[in-house]
């Protein structure tokens, strides 16, 4: 997208980092707000809150806080059975998270998740998450978001129809 080039050009290349993935997260007040999975030139995994502002007609962003991926214990998707934008990520302390989707806050949870096997192989808790867009081995993982989730959906539904039509057999 045009904003992870702009951030990655702007922010993450000036300090030496290359952009995995953000996504845009609900905060108070009128900035936006973007959490972001970056890779150090030491191929350290780091996550950033980065606030995004406009200067006259320039965007501009600013890292507000940033943690190790080393030092995420566990993300927490809530609830797994329902639809919901709502995470904590615990480090020493939890922080809740609502991402602007639910196909974005399962986004981000794969790309910390392929991260960590990348870089990290640590035991990385993932919890409260519909494994099936989780894991990387799965089509429905690829980053295509809320167009698998729609696709998925219309799948269940035309096999629901299709059943809905048959014919039962009379004993």
């Amino acid at each position: 997208s045009l904003v992870k080039e702009d951030l990655n050009k702007k922010l993450f290349k000036t300090i030496g980092q290359s952009l995995y993935e953000f996504i845009e997260v609900e905060f108070s007040g009128q900035d936006r707000f973007y959490l972001c999975a970056s890779v150090t030139k030491g191929e350290q995994v780091q996550i950033s809150m980065v606030k995004h502002f406009r200067v006259g007609l320039d965007e501009k962003y600013e890292i507000s806080e940033k943690w190790f991926l080393n030092d995420l214990e566990m993300i927490d998707g809530k609830e797994a059975d329902t639809d919901n934008p709502y995470f904590d990520m615990h480090f020493k302390k939890v922080y809740s998270w609502e991402a602007y989707s639910c196909a974005s806050k399962y986004a981000f949870a794969r790309t910390l998740n392929k991260l960590n096997e990348m870089y990290l192989q640590k035991d990385l808790k993932i919890v409260n998450f519909d494994f099936t867009y989780i894991n990387d081995d799965s089509f429905w993982s690829s980053n295509n978001g809320d167009c698998l989730v729609l696709l998925r959906i219309c799948f269940y539904a035309s096999n629901l129809l299709c059943l809905s039509l048959c014919p039962l057999p009379i004993g």
